[in-house]
Formats: C-alpha cells, sequence, structure tokens
C-alpha cells in the first residue's frame, strides 16, 4: 500500500543528534527557577511528585524526536546551522511543509494520548509565526524585528521548551489595565534602563510553565490607550531573578498509582500564575514594547495564532481518536458493542471525531501563500471548528458517559485490592467480561474515568471549552475570515434571474 503521508527524506550537514530527553531533565533540575506549590518552594520540580511525572512525558517526547529513526519525521535542518532541529519550529514554505510539521506534531500528540496542550511544539509555533514576518515587529524599530528573528532562532537551533504567559489576571475585567486599583498588578514595565527594562505585575495561564525553559510573554487581551505599560513582549528564562511561578494543584501529586490514574498521574502538565517581582530583561530580549497596536497584530499580521491553534487541533484530533478508541473498547469489553443503541451512539461520536479530523486536514488542503512565500493554514478551517469546540466537545464526554452507565462509578479502591487473594477471587468473579480478566477491565474502566470523571479529567473538560478564550472571541475571528462576499453574490445571482421576465 502507498503511504498517504511520505516523508521527504532531506540531507543534513552532520549527524549530530538533537536534544534527549536526559538532558531535558538535566536542565530544568534545580536550575534556581521559583516554583511555589502547597506553601512552598520547590528545590526540583524534576522529582517532586506533583511534576515528575509530566517532566518525563516530555523528556520522552525529546527521545522521540532525537531516536535516529524518527529524524525524518521529527527535525529538519536548521537553515543557520544545518543541523536537524525540531520540526516544529520551521516556518513551512510550501503546502507540503505544513503535511510534514502535521505528521510531526501528530506523533508528539499520540505519545501523550493529547493530553498535554502546552508541549514544546505549541509555542514553538507561535515564534516560527513571529520570525516568519519580522517586518510586523521591525515597524516599531528594526531592532525589535532582529530580535524576534535572534530569539526564534535561538530557541530553534537549542530545542528549546517555550511556554506563555499572555492573559491578564481576572481582578476587575470591568476596568482597562491602566485602571485596577494598582497600575502594576497587570505584568508592565515599569522602568527603562540603558540595557533592558523592569517588569512588575502577573500574567496567566501559564500552562507547562513549570516545565519549561523559557517564558514568551505578552497580552493578547484588548489593550486600551493608557495601557502602554502593559502593551510588551519579551523572552525570559524560567529562572530568571525575580519570576514566581505559582502553580494550581497538581493532580498527579495524589494520585495513588499509574493503575489507578493513568492519565493525571503522566500528564497533569499543571497550569501557573506568573508574578513578575522586578524582573529584568534585556533589550535583545524586547520584541514589542509599549506599543498597543504592535502588541495586537503580532498574533493577526504574522502567522503565528494560525500556527499555535493548527498544532492545537492537531494535538485535539489526536485526543479525540483516544476518546473514542477508549469508549470502543468499553463497548466491546462489556458486550454491547453489536446493540443498535450504541452503534448509534458510537455513530454519532464518530462523526464529531471525523468532522474536527477533516477540519484539520482542510486547514492543510486549504492553506495559501503569501507574497513573502510563507504558508498560512486556512483561517476559515481553523476558526470553524475552533468555534465549535466548546459545543461538541461536551457532547462527546456526554456520549462516553452514557455508554459507560454506572460501571465507572463501582470500580476497586486501589489496585492493592487485588493484593488480598480473597478480594481479587470476589473481583475476578464479579468484576470480569467475558473474555476479559478482572484487572484489564477494570485498568480500562480507570483509565476512562481519569479521562471523564476525575479532577484530571474535569480540568481538561474546563481547558478545551476555553481553549481558544470565550467562544464569543473564536466567533468574532470566524466572522472576520469567513467569505461572506462569495456568498451574497450568490444571492444576487438569484436576485437577477428572478427579476428576468419568465418570457425571457
Amino acid at each position: 500500500m502507498v503511504n498517504p503521508d511520505p516523508i521527504v527524506k532531506a540531507p543534513y550537514q552532520t549527524s549530530r543528534t538533537i536534544r534527549t530527553g536526559s538532558e531535558y531533565i538535566k536542565s530544568i533540575r534545580a536550575d534556581g527557577r521559583q516554583v511555589f506549590f502547597d506553601g512552598g518552594l520547590v528545590k526540583d520540580v524534576t522529582t517532586h511528585p506533583a511534576f515528575r511525572g509530566a517532566v518525563h512525558s516530555i523528556a520522552r517526547l525529546y527521545d522521540i524526536a532525537a531516536d535516529p529513526a524518527n529524524r525524518e519525521l521529527m527535525t529538519f535542518p536548521s537553515p543557520k546551522t544545518g543541523t536537524p532541529v525540531l520540526r516544529c519550529y520551521q516556518i513551512p514554505r510550501t503546502i507540503d511543509d505544513l503535511r510534514v510539521k502535521r505528521l510531526m506534531q501528530e506523533r508528539w500528540a499520540e505519545a501523550t494520548f493529547g493530553l498535554m496542550g502546552r508541549a514544546p511544539d505549541h509555542v514553538a509555533n507561535f515564534l516560527a509565526g513571529f520570525a516568519a514576518k519580522p517586518s510586523v515587529f521591525a515597524a516599531a524599530g528594526k531592532q525589535f524585528g532582529k530580535n524576534v528573528v535572534q530569539f526564534y532562532e535561538d530557541a530553534r537551533d537549542s530545542h528549546l521548551y517555550v511556554t506563555y504567559a499572555i492573559v491578564p489576571p481576572q481582578i476587575d475585567r470591568s476596568q482597562p489595565a491602566h485602571k485596577q486599583a494598582d497600575p502594576t498588578l497587570y505584568a508592565g514595565a515599569v522602568e527603562e534602563m540603558d540595557g533592558g527594562i523592569i517588569l512588575r505585575g502577573a500574567q496567566q495561564l501559564a500552562t507547562g510553565a513549570v516545565l519549561s525553559d523559557a517564558l514568551y510573554l505578552s497580552c493578547i487581551f484588548p489593550l486600551q490607550p493608557g495601557d502602554e505599560a502593559h502593551a510588551i513582549a519579551v523572552a525570559i528564562p524560567m529562572n530568571a531573578a525575580g519570576l514566581k511561578i505559582y502553580t494550581r494543584r497538581s493532580y498527579a501529586e495524589h494520585a495513588s498509582s499509574v493503575f489507578d490514574y493513568p492519565l493525571s498521574s503522566r500528564f497533569d502538565e499543571t497550569d501557573s500564575m506568573i508574578v513578575l517581582d522586578d524582573v529584568f530583561v534585556p533589550w535583545e530580549a524586547v520584541f514589542i514594547y509599549r506599543n498597543i497596536e504592535l502588541c495586537r497584530d503580532q498574533w493577526w499580521k504574522t502567522p503565528s495564532h494560525t500556527y499555535g491553534n493548527h498544532q492545537a487541533q492537531i494535538r485535539y484530533m489526536i485526543k479525540l481518536r483516544f476518546m473514542i478508541g477508549l469508549a470502543k473498547r468499553l463497548n466491546e469489553m462489556t458486550g454491547v458493542d453489536g446493540l443498535p443503541s450504541v452503534q448509534v451512539a458510537m455513530g454519532e461520536f464518530a462523526a464529531l471525531v471525523s468532522l474536527v479530523e477533516s477540519m484539520v486536514y482542510a486547514q492543510q488542503a486549504q492553506a495559501t501563500i503569501d507574497n513573502d512565500g510563507v504558508v498560512w493554514p486556512s483561517k476559515t478551517a481553523l476558526y470553524a471548528v475552533m468555534a465549535l469546540q466548546s459545543e461538541l466537545n461536551p457532547r462527546m464526554v456526554d456520549i462516553m458517559r452514557e455508554l459507560s452507565g454506572g460501571a465507572m462509578i463501582m470500580l476497586p479502591s486501589s489496585i492493592r485490592d487485588y493484593e488480598n487473594p480473597e478480594v481479587a477471587a470476589d473481583f475476578e468473579r464479579y468484576m470480569a467480561s467475558p473474555g476479559v480478566g478482572s484487572r484489564e477491565r477494570v485498568q480500562v474502566m480507570k483509565m476512562a474515568w481519569d479521562l471523564i470523571g476525575t479532577e484530571f479529567g474535569g480540568r481538561h473538560q474546563q481547558y478545551e471549552k476555553f481553549y481558544g478564550g470565550a467562544s464569543f472571541v473564536i466567533k468574532q475571528n470566524m466572522f472576520r475570515t469567513f467569505d461572506f462576499d462569495r456568498a451574497k453574490k450568490l444571492v444576487q445571482m438569484a436576485l437577477d434571474l428572478s427579476s428576468t421576465r419568465s418570457d425571457e
């Protein structure tokens, strides 16, 4: 059978491997970053029970990319050094470039079952989008365009894991940033120095901040005249002096075992608030400074928003494949797979999953190439599926709940129950399915519960509902990108036809 997605081999000037998982872990181990959790300062995020599962999941992604067998899929030659670098950093110049990037990102998403929304390929795509259009930043000064390209190249060639914090904290949304009770509540510049700027304030939602190398800090929230101090974009190392990471409660820390919590124990990337306590940022790491217009344009006049969200939809597509695969396994295991009612429910589930998949492929098939030779995924296809995500996801979760019934609730308290012969014997009799032993059945059920019923599952439902922001924001993006003129032309054609005389 012909491979529908062949990988075109690229020559490399050297055989140097990229960053490995162990190198990643070593680089963030006890590096001085200030992570505050459960009332204290975490000394080493790589060994702390709240974070080590996620750290090792990210390390596995690097190992997949570093495997020589995956080189053609996972990497491309750096335009600067010729050595292999992560393909997620590639600026696509052809539609095929975009296709191969999708395949790379599918492979990483499969390794986390689509459950880590801020893996290293997410913000890497935003950085690629910024660097694809340095003229947008240079409009405020040549140095800003130069800075954004330089940081992109450094991150790309060093295989960095960058995350971002681009939303101000929810304090008083009725007032703009500069009219808050304290004008330094939202992250912004408070002082300008010869060598750089001083930042103070807070920004969220820095998902993956605990795990990453560096932070892209800016604002996607609408800013108003007077908010200039907050209209910035900078890159900051995670261990920068004065940068504090306040993470939410970890679902992994209280996961008693991988058997009982197979997903939350390994893929809880955690979400954080970033507090900047007079953090110094050198000028070369500043891309936007006190420029409200440019702070807005970085997302829309570069392909950054489309690249980053295209990756996010690829990740979501894989997550839905995992979800429906798990539902199918449950149905087969309990012997209800052949029931017409179950097939109808699964047919609806499959239709929704296929809709998301088709829209991901449409973003590639309908991509355009601009005058600078840069490929943009289809905005219409992208924002269409994003606009529906908050409505489709709860429906799919609900279908899974209906199919499982009460089986996911009545499960053994923990894997230790199987260590008691008397208890295990009862479970083998009363908690088994035809052809499936009790332990395997419970393992599948616990995985399903972890996906949709635990705190980890609840966080994922909230995450997908508000992934792109409030639904009205995404629908406004859809409104701005849809070709209404083409639709109106059809109406005019019908009006013109109906206005002709019947005898003509």
